[in-house]
């Protein structure tokens, strides 16, 4: 993924030095070994040059970054499930204490660094952007869960990945980036793993009667373009700011939101559901997952990107195994292979540090304590 000559990404954001961009270090600027044809050992041997220059310390902390989250999608779908089978079909409330906990881990810290009147400036004048960020967030997750009330698992499934090409173009609309063939390749391979995981499911009848297949696919049509939209809109704003403003903003603005469309529509579900020992762990156990998620994804924006995040999520369904009653079938480790060979082959031309520039720094109308020069503003 290459930057499009067309944007001059030295151009100063905030008024930060452009020395302090990720791009000047000429250490990225050195590109993968190249793959010989010449002859079968000058191949073997260059192929084998080629994955050692992916296979860097980065990528495979990124590698395991994308199945922590995997994971964490795993456990809040079974956990929402069994929650729901217990009567206890709230997930807009479920989200509240999500955003409130976001909000009250990473918001008093902002506060710290920039102080009461800094954190305050910084709502009003760039709050409407973390408020259209977090609205679109809760409502891509309030309307994915409702198409599963309406249409099928295939559907669930295949169309979920339409959030991938989704964030891919609202990426190049932030950043003007220009992904080479070997990154759409490897794209293609991972959602092809989710058509075997598809496929599996489909042939062990695991699928179930859609209700309205028509409202069921516009929801999950709709939620996943907002989940796109949101994770290239998180991307380009973790790049350029602190995370812990990014996402103590977005838990603000998510509570809010979340707080009144919970008490708007779930009021009457509220009084009920059923409340118990049982419903409070399994609660206590999604939200914690959740909150990881959230704290990981924008460190794997800025140590990959977005796109690499949404086909990361692709194994999520590989994962449920692991809390399922039944044994599972053969083409599930091809498809959980598949993906994680798209993974690979996403990174086969360009590294993880050459996604893009990453120069998170404090507004430049507030300081952050204890700095004194525009240089000791910038956030690593």
């Amino acid at each position: 993924m290459e930057n499009s000559p067309g944007i001059d990404f030295k151009e100063p954001l905030d008024d930060r030095p452009a020395s302090l961009h990720q791009s000047d270090d000429p250490a990225l600027l050195k590109r993968p070994p190249p793959i010989l044809f010449s002859s079968p050992s000058a191949f073997a041997c260059s192929v084998k040059h080629r994955l050692g220059s992916v296979f860097t310390k980065r990528f495979c902390l990124v590698l395991l970054g994308g199945q922590v989250v995997s994971l964490c999608i795993t456990c809040t779908n079974v956990t929402t499930t069994e929650l729901t089978n217990r009567n206890w079909a709230l997930s807009t409330t479920q989200s509240v204490f999500l955003y409130f906990s976001l909000f009250m881990i990473y918001a008093p810290y902002t506060m710290y660094q920039y102080g009461l009147k800094g954190y305050g400036q910084m709502l009003l004048r760039d709050g409407w952007k973390y408020l259209i960020l977090a609205a679109c967030d809760v409502e891509g997750n309030f309307l994915v869960v409702k198409a599963y009330q309406y249409t099928n698992l295939l559907s669930c499934m295949m169309l979920a990945a339409w959030s991938t090409p989704v964030c891919m173009f609202f990426t190049w609309v932030y950043l003007r980036t220009r992904y080479h063939w070997t990154q759409l390749l490897g794209v293609c391979i991972a959602i092809g793993g989710l058509g075997l995981l598809v496929a599996s499911d489909v042939i062990t009848d695991k699928d179930w009667q859609a209700a309205d297949k028509g409202k069921g696919d516009a929801f999950i049509i709709a939620g996943a373009t907002l989940y796109g939209f949101t994770n290239a809109t998180e991307e380009f704003f973790v790049r350029r700011r602190p995370l812990y403003e990014v996402v103590g903003a977005m838990g603000l603005f998510g509570f809010i939101i979340c707080g009144a469309q919970a008490g708007g529509l779930e009021h009457q579900g509220m009084l009920e559901a059923t409340w118990n020992g049982a419903t409070a762990l399994l609660f206590l156990t999604c939200c914690p997952a959740m909150f990881i998620l959230y704290t990981v994804a924008p460190l794997l924006y800025r140590a990959a990107s977005s796109t690499y995040y949404n086909i990361s999520l692709l194994t999520a369904d590989f994962y449920g195994l692991l809390f399922a009653h039944y044994t599972p079938y053969w083409l599930y480790f091809i498809a959980f292979i598949t993906v994680i060979l798209g993974l690979v082959i996403y990174f086969w031309h360009s590294r993880p540090e050459e996604q893009g520039d990453i120069v998170p720094a404090a507004p430049g109308y507030v300081r952050r304590r204890g700095a004194h020069t525009d240089e000791e503003n910038v956030v690593i």
